[in-house]
C-alpha cells in the first residue's frame, strides 16, 4: 500500500496509453496532479512511453502490462492495484482496433496525396483504400468490446472501494445506433431497462454469425459501408455503458466520441490532434461530483446514441 501522501491522490488506468490518444490522456491526468498506471499489451513500447512521460517531468506514471482481451491479464492488473493503492479511482478504457485493413501505397508521403482533402474527404479516402475480414471482425469484437468488458469487471471492486468512482469508455460516433439497418436492433439496444450484459455478449455472437453468413443486412446489422465491426462493437460499448451506469449508481460510467483524431489507427487522416481527443476523455473522467452518469458525449457534450 501507498503512503499516506499518494493514498490522497486520485489513481487512474489507462488502457491503450502507450501512444496516440491514449498517451496524451495520460500525460493530461498526470500534469492535474493524478496518479496514472499506463497500461499496453507490448512491454517495450509501454515502458518507452513511461519514460517519455518522467522526462517531461511526469513522475507519477507508472507501467503495467495489460492485454485487454485476457481475463487473467487484467485480473494481474486488479492485483497490482490493490496491492499497490486499495482503490481505483478512474478507470479509461481506451484500448481499441478498427477492424479493417487499409491498403496504401507508403513510397508516396501520405501528406502529399490528402493534400488539399478536408476531414470528411480524407476519411472517404481513408474507406475506399480500406478492407475487412472475418478475422479482423472477430478480433474487433474482442479487444473492442470484449476487452473494455474483462477490464473492467475486473477493476469494478477497486472503483466501487473509491469516494468518487469514474469509468469512462472510449467510443465513437460509428457506434450511433443510426448506422444499423433494422429498427428491431436498434430498439433494442436503446431499450436500457430490458437491455442486460448477458444479451450484449450474445448480441455479439449472432453479429459474427451473420458476418459469416453473409446475413447482416437482412438481420439489422450495419451492412452498406466499411468498419462494420468497429460499429458494432462501439454500439456495444455505448449499451454496456448505460447498463452499467443503471446497474452501479454510485459510480460516474460514461462513454465518449473524441472526435476524428490524427493517430496511426487512421494514417493520421483526422481533423484533431490527439491532444484534443484526449482532451475531451480527460474532461468526462474529471467531471465534478454528482455529475452525468449513463450518457454518451459527443467530444463535450452530451448527446443521444441513435
Amino acid at each position: 500500500m501507498e503512503n499516506n501522501a499518494t493514498s490522497e491522490k486520485r489513481v487512474a488506468v489507462v488502457t491503450g496509453g502507450n501512444k496516440g490518444i491514449g498517451l496524451e490522456v495520460c500525460r493530461q491526468l498526470a500534469s492535474k496532479g493524478v496518479v496514472v498506471v499506463l497500461t499496453a499489451r507490448d512491454e517495450t513500447r509501454g515502458a518507452e512511453a513511461v519514460l517519455r512521460l518522467h522526462a517531461s517531468g511526469l513522475s507519477d506514471v507508472m507501467y503495467h502490462n495489460l492485454d485487454v482481451s485476457d481475463p487473467s491479464s487484467a485480473a494481474c492488473l486488479a492485483d497490482f492495484i490493490e496491492n499497490k493503492f486499495g482503490k481505483l479511482d478512474i478507470l479509461i478504457n481506451n484500448a481499441g482496433v478498427i477492424g479493417a485493413t487499409a491498403d496504401i501505397d507508403t513510397t508516396a508521403p501520405l501528406q502529399d496525396v490528402l493534400a488539399g482533402k478536408d476531414a470528411m474527404e480524407r476519411l472517404q479516402w481513408l474507406l475506399q483504400h480500406s478492407t475487412e475480414t472475418y478475422q479482423e471482425a472477430e478480433e474487433c469484437l474482442r479487444i473492442n468490446y470484449f476487452g473494455t468488458k474483462y477490464v473492467t469487471e475486473a477493476l469494478l471492486p477497486l472503483l466501487q472501494a473509491s469516494t468518487d468512482g469514474r469509468l469512462v469508455n472510449v467510443s465513437s460516433n460509428y457506434g450511433l445506433l443510426r448506422y444499423f439497418s433494422g429498427e428491431d436492433l436498434k430498439q433494442e439496444l436503446n431499450d436500457i431497462e430490458n437491455l442486460t450484459i448477458q444479451r450484449i455478449d450474445e448480441m455479439s455472437r449472432l453479429f459474427l454469425n451473420d458476418y459469416k453468413d453473409g446475413q447482416l443486412k437482412s438481420h439489422g446489422w450495419p451492412a452498406d459501408a466499411e468498419y462494420i465491426a468497429y460499429k458494432v462493437s462501439k454500439a456495444l460499448i455505448n449499451g454496456y455503458t448505460r447498463i452499467m451506469a443503471k446497474n452501479f449508481p454510485a459510480l460516474r460510467i460514461n462513454s465518449v466520441h473524441p472526435g476524428y483524431c490524427m493517430t496511426d489507427i487512421n494514417y493520421d487522416t483526422g481533423e484533431l490532434t490527439a491532444e484534443e481527443g484526449a482532451g475531451s476523455i480527460v474532461m468526462v473522467a474529471l467531471l465534478p461530483v454528482g455529475g452525468p452518469t449513463g450518457v454518451f458525449f459527443y467530444r463535450n457534450d452530451v448527446a443521444p446514441v441513435v
